[in-house]
């Protein structure tokens, strides 16, 4: 994969998360349930093609580096992790803002992350991009409204901190994929590892929240899309991405999420978009195209850095 591909198929990535929304309206299920069992079902078959992978390409041979495992291991605590936080980040503070909150501020916790365990500072372009990138989604979401109102006493912190802990999770287990295919992991290895680990982990959720739904044949065919689709496929694409993108570029590029999201509301569910809303996508995809643009037409002295909807989980 060359280095032009790779922000494509983040890209890919990010439009298949941004279906999960509207798909996950056909399906009678609790947002909890139906996440868990997205993940659980995606992650299955992640760990499987991994093992398939693994077994045919090591043929024995011990890798002349060791496998970041234990890196791998807290990466696929913190997939679970970040279930749990969205939701009860949402359940406290409401759809738009925890969403806002949680993949706005997974970009920002990314480049940090980044740098610190890489040494590689962001470039400016990438932090004003990712900034208007940023802004455009917290418009775009919450419509042009004021986020100070869950109830008399405004935000709930609580649930901001929760969905800035969800954000901080998801920046972790990206640069934990990131650093692991940089050292020479296969990328559906090291997805497989992370979201295999998640789907054990989050196996108990789906079974205490009441999987009934899932004898239904909608709701079976809904949640085998989510999993196979918006998690399986499209992680092994942000994975491939990882190969050449910069983790802290691939982040910003995944909010083409909620623009995919709100979108597909307009034209499938007939959501109407205020005027406000229109100009935060238009925000947000033009931050999303300068920080997708070539090397080449970057900063040259620059460094490069190495709505969703509740019931479908956002991302994961």
């Amino acid at each position: 994969m060359n280095s032009r591909s790779g922000p494509l198929a983040v890209v890919a990535a990010a439009v298949l998360w941004g279906t999960a929304g509207t798909v996950g309206t056909l399906a009678s299920a609790a947002s909890v349930s139906l996440a868990a069992a997205r993940l659980v079902l995606g992650g299955a078959l992640l760990g499987t093609l991994a093992l398939v992978t693994y077994r045919r390409t090591s043929n024995g041979n011990v890798p002349a580096r060791r496998s970041p495992i234990v890196s791998l291991i807290l990466g696929a605590v913190a997939v679970a992790a970040y279930q749990l936080c969205y939701f009860a980040a949402v359940a406290r503070t409401g759809v738009a803002i925890g969403t806002v909150v949680a993949i706005g501020s997974g970009p920002v916790f990314t480049g940090l992350l980044s740098w610190i365990a890489g040494r590689e500072r962001p470039s400016g372009r990438w932090a004003l991009a990712t900034a208007a990138a940023v802004a455009g989604c917290a418009v775009l979401v919450t419509g042009g409204r004021g986020t100070g109102g869950v109830g008399a006493g405004g935000v709930d912190a609580g649930g901001v901190a929760l969905a800035l802990l969800g954000g901080l999770l998801y920046a972790f287990y990206a640069v934990v994929a990131a650093r692991a295919i940089g050292g020479g992991m296969a990328s559906g290895v090291v997805m497989g590892a992370l979201f295999g680990g998640a789907a054990v982990l989050m196996l108990p959720v789906l079974v205490l929240t009441g999987p009934g739904w899932l004898a239904h044949p909608g709701g079976l065919l809904t949640a085998l899309y989510l999993g196979c689709a918006t998690t399986g496929l499209a992680y092994l694409l942000y994975g491939r991405g990882l190969r050449t993108t910069p983790v802290a570029t691939a982040a910003t590029l995944a909010l083409a999420e909620p623009a995919v999201a709100a979108l597909l509301g307009v034209v499938a569910l007939r959501e109407h978009l205020s005027p406000v809303s229109w100009a935060g996508l238009a925000l947000l995809a033009l931050g999303l195209v300068v920080v997708a643009l070539p090397a080449g037409a970057r900063d040259p002295d620059a460094v490069t850095p190495g709505t969703a909807r509740a019931a479908a989980g956002s991302r994961q």
